[in-house]
């Protein structure tokens, strides 16, 4: 008997990591002990202070329970402060506030919640995977808007505005921007919201980057009126190195809150307990977290620039965020082509930038995700299998 798979995914593929890392562990497996550069996946550890609450908490008999779908009290007050604290940004924790298990599954809840077949959701290209395979999960279609170099990875929002937009109900947009680092100002987020209410397009900004390596961290939420068009996904996941702990939030005007929890209800049954007084614990953190952590990061980057630089690519230093996106040297068809040599040369992974999308073909991704001495070992493979130099 042959069992076919639904429509919807007959165009969603593995997703490219997913493939890559088998491929890595493969190589691995045979002895060549690749470095991969290609993930964003923190390797430092959270505060001390979050593991001890995780434990303690862990310990207790009574924390293992089904928890409510919408978050604890504490973790939504904890979520509202910080938002209060870092982006100026004002939240009824009670009503405006959504914790989740992971901001990527997020994207899932919001496309499903809104979009059906015949609908159109904007998505940036470059940009993250996930907001088009969400999308097409839907049963939408997605619409790339492109980004360049040329306008700081910004969308031209009065080209988008020529277009037949009766279809768009959603707009993707993400800054700091991955994979390319891009900050938006503050008075083009103003701008966004009111393209958004003349279109009557509901603004979905995916923020998990706004601590790294960037100076005034940013909500679209600041922004008078957003809560009318926006709704905006957060994550412990970078800013707390957090990963694996699965720990974001979705923040909203309440009907739009009310409305995901709809859907979210049936997709899972609430975050563990430890775990969200752990986040918790994670979001009081002062300022002092933050700058240990960039000043981390800042160090490896310049271990980075440094790899670039032999491989003779070019990239923005004021790029921000827990990546570094640069431009290929000629002689080389496209970012595949380069990664896949450095891959083989010199057994170093980089992401390529097509996977974010055509408007990336040009482009690698490398993470910041990695020790200094691994970056110095990752030079010196490169330097010796001569990859890249002329």
């Amino acid at each position: 008997m042959q069992i076919h798979v639904a429509g919807r995914l007959q165009h969603t593929e593995e997703y490219y990591f997913s493939k890559k890392l088998r491929e890595i562990d493969q190589l691995n497996q045979n002895g060549e002990k690749v470095i991969n550069l290609g993930i964003g996946s923190p390797d430092l550890p959270p505060h001390p202070s979050v593991i001890q609450t995780l434990s303690e908490y862990a310990e207790q008999p009574n924390t293992h329970g089904y928890q409510n779908y919408r978050g604890i009290p504490a973790l939504r007050q904890a979520i509202g402060d910080w938002y209060s604290r870092y982006y100026g940004v004002s939240l009824d924790p009670a009503k405006e506030i959504l914790p989740l298990i992971g901001s990527k599954e997020g994207i899932v809840h919001v496309c499903m919640t809104y979009l059906q077949a015949g609908d159109e959701a904007l998505i940036p290209n470059p940009g993250y995977p996930t907001y088009a395979s969400a999308v097409r999960l839907s049963e939408a279609t997605a619409i790339p808007y492109t980004l360049d170099a040329g306008r700081n990875w910004l969308p031209d929002l009065d080209a988008l505005a020529k277009l037949d937009l009766s279809r768009v109900k959603l707009m993707w947009l993400n800054y700091p921007h991955m994979p390319t680092g891009a900050a938006a100002p503050a008075s083009f987020f103003g701008e966004l919201v009111a393209f958004a209410k003349q279109h009557q397009i509901l603004l979905c900004h995916d923020n998990p980057y706004s601590f790294i390596l960037n100076e005034q961290p940013q909500s679209i939420l600041a922004i008078d009126g957003a809560l009318e068009v926006a709704i905006e996904l957060n994550s412990l996941s970078k800013s707390g190195n957090m990963a694996g702990w699965r720990v974001g939030m979705l923040a909203a005007a309440e009907q739009r809150i009310n409305e995901i929890v709809r859907f979210k209800s049936n997709m899972d049954s609430g975050m563990f307990l430890p775990v969200q007084l752990a986040a918790a614990k994670a979001l009081s953190l002062g300022p002092d977290w933050y700058a240990s952590l960039n000043e981390t990061y800042r160090n490896r980057r310049k271990k980075v620039y440094q790899l670039l630089d032999g491989l003779g690519c070019v990239y923005n230093r004021d790029q921000v965020g827990l990546f570094v996106w640069a431009h290929i040297p000629g002689g080389y068809a496209d970012g595949y082509a380069l990664s896949d040599e450095i891959l083989q040369k010199a057994r170093v992974f980089i992401t390529p930038g097509g996977i974010f999308g055509s408007g990336g073909d040009a482009y690698i991704r490398v993470s910041l995700c990695a020790t200094e001495e691994t970056f110095d070992t990752a030079i010196n493979r490169i330097t010796k299998a001569a990859v890249a130099l002329h």
